[in-house]
């Protein structure tokens, strides 16, 4: 880095005015520069980190750097400094693995829950929170999904997380949801244990596993790297107390402490709404004690904690670190993700969720500008289609990576996905307003449509779509933007002839001979007449003959007439040439 080069840090996004600031240009110059490259922006428009490089880049400016200013939540950004009251915590255990790998029967097994029974496509949809006693101590485990449609929502898993067992079939070896799950685990600075799964299967081979994961990083304690492997299958219950020894084991060495005698905090990792009882929450307890009765506020949204239950759903006093507990008394749905805090009484629970709302509209008021926008606003021609959804869902963690997911199928900037509005809950007549006239889908995740609902949609000609599946319903996303793409002209060069003679010109046709130079001519191709690289004419071949017989094709050096077909009289000469191709109307996919 030269001496002159400033950094400049972004915090997620920076208003027009700020980074003309930071650039020392003036915000009327930095407007104007953008007006240039076809971005109309305001003064208090927010841009995010990629679209600020992209400016800076278009704009020439050098001597300047841009970086990240870390925002990003973590298990650590909870923890204050521990003060010499500090208690031992039981570790926090995300387990990951590609699908079908065999981690959701590993929690089975572990906790003798059927959990999978009754989940789509044998697929967890949600995270859940379990606990269990090992060696009379507890552990902590979070089941986050293994989909990659899932990628947004086991991201937070990650961030949550002390301890991640990555979940690798022994028979099948590393897939990209592993990858993914072990890039994540790093990202989360959480410890890594592998657990070799599937070692029952025919095809198993542990050493090629451990050779995999090796590239890949994770080099194995035998092989003198740093991550503890267990070979075991979850099916059968073989080394299953071996692997819990060993979360233990690295529980230990990590040291696992927090504070009691501080206010509550911790993270929501689940929410929805059932009848008689309002918002059900699923919290993640980081710090302190939270007791029946506390006032807590998480995100724009406040309570006071009426009933809390635990993982089996029996009643519970407190929550001490590392517990999960199902909690009811918030005013509204908490966003999952979202932190919470104890505070002392209802009017400082008010007064903060209030601020935090307060916070987010400044936010949303400010437009942000994310790269994508950008990159559309710089498209001279923006021939963009928009496809508008609505999305209900059972539960907030469903909308969530429903929503994550569809913005992450790539739409080559010729679709504009707009989500018109999510909720959580089943399909009202509501939704069904909202998409009327405005060519809007409106999807539903594990939630169901009152026949009453279904009728209206029929009337009012609005197309409801329910799934089950996550991976189901994005395909159906993606099938429907690509009927939305327009077909594009595909021409494939076939073939070239020089024209030796020419026998017959009429207004539309004209009979003519040559020889084929590259390639081949055949009936129904089409061809360019070009003179001394002047373009004539297009033509199409009605029939092709060789030693005035007809045949199917010529090919390269070979001689032959043809008979071509025209829209307006064409004078073709001797050493013309003709260029030939197909051309077809081809529907675009994403």
């Amino acid at each position: 880095m030269s001496e002159q080069e400033k950094i400049i840090q972004i915090a997620g996004s920076i208003t027009v005015d700020e980074l003309a600031n930071q650039l020392g240009l003036s915000v009327t110059k930095l407007i104007g520069e953008l007006f240039k490259n076809g971005i109309v922006a305001t003064i208090n428009q927010r841009l995010d980190f990629e679209t600020a490089s992209i400016i800076i880049s278009e704009l020439g400016i050098e001597g300047v750097k841009l970086e990240k200013k870390n925002t990003g939540i973590k298990t650590s950004d909870f923890h204050h400094e521990l003060s010499d009251k500090a208690v031992p915590r039981p570790p926090v255990v995300a387990v990951m693995g590609h699908v079908d790998h065999g981690k959701t029967t590993l929690l089975d097994t572990l906790l003798n829950k059927k959990t999978v029974e009754g989940e789509a496509g044998g697929i967890t949809q949600h995270i859940s929170a379990y606990q269990l006693k090992h060696e009379d101590r507890w552990i902590t485990f979070l089941d986050t999904p293994g989909h990659e449609a899932f990628a947004a929502i086991r991201q937070h898993g990650a961030m949550l997380t002390d301890i991640v067992i990555i979940v690798v079939a022994a028979d099948d070896g590393v897939k990209p949801q592993t990858v993914e799950a072990i890039k994540f685990a790093q990202g989360a600075n959480a410890k890594i244990i592998v657990a070799i799964n599937k070692i029952d299967r025919e095809g198993a081979d542990i050493p090629r596993t451990m050779a995999d994961l090796a590239q890949h990083g994770l080099q194995p304690e035998e092989w003198g790297g740093d991550i503890i492997m267990v070979p075991i299958s979850a099916k059968r219950g073989d080394n299953l107390e071996k692997l819990l020894d060993m979360v233990l084991l690295t529980a230990d060495i990590e040291e696992l402490k927090a504070d009691i005698e501080v206010p509550a905090e911790g993270l929501v990792i689940e929410s929805h709404m059932e009848v008689g009882k309002g918002s059900v929450v699923n919290l993640l307890v980081t710090e302190g004690e939270l007791k029946t009765g506390d006032f807590i506020v998480a995100g724009s949204t406040y309570g006071k904690v009426r009933t809390m239950l635990d993982f089996r759903g029996k009643p519970k006093g407190k929550a001490t670190p590392s517990i999960p507990v199902t909690v009811t008394g918030f005013k509204e749905l908490p966003n999952f993700g979202d932190r919470f805090q104890e505070v002392k009484d209802e009017k400082t629970a008010r007064k903060m969720a209030l601020l935090n709302a307060q916070s987010q509209s400044d936010e949303l008021a400010s437009s942000n500008v994310t790269s994508s926008d950008l990159l559309r606003m710089m498209n001279t021609v923006d021939n963009t289609k928009m496809f508008n959804v609505i999305i209900k869902g059972d539960v907030l963690g469903s909308v969530t990576s429903v929503v994550d997911s569809l913005k992450m199928i790539d739409t080559k900037g010729e679709i504009t996905l707009n989500i018109v509005a999510t909720g959580v809950g089943d399909i009202t007549e509501n939704d069904v307003y909202m998409a009327v006239g405005e060519n809007t889908v409106i999807y539903g995740f594990n939630v169901t449509v009152p026949t009453n609902i279904a009728k209206m949609a029929a009337r009012d000609g609005v197309s409801i779509r329910t799934y089950k599946v996550i991976y189901e319903l994005l395909d159906d996303a993606k099938h429907s933007m690509e009927e939305l793409l327009d077909a594009e002209v595909v021409e494939e060069d076939k073939g070239e002839m020089k024209i030796m003679g020419v026998f017959r010109t009429e207004k539309s046709s004209i009979i003519a001979g040559g020889e084929v130079l590259n390639g081949k001519v055949e009936a129904k191709m089409l061809g360019r007449v070009i003179r001394d690289k002047q373009y004539i004419g297009e033509v199409e071949v009605e029939s092709v003959q060789k030693e005035k017989i007809d045949v199917k094709e010529l090919i390269s050096g070979e001689i032959g007439g043809l008979a071509l077909k025209t829209n307006k009289k064409i004078l073709m000469e001797v050493g013309d040439r003709i260029k030939f191709f197909t051309r077809e109307m081809k529907k675009k996919t994403l």
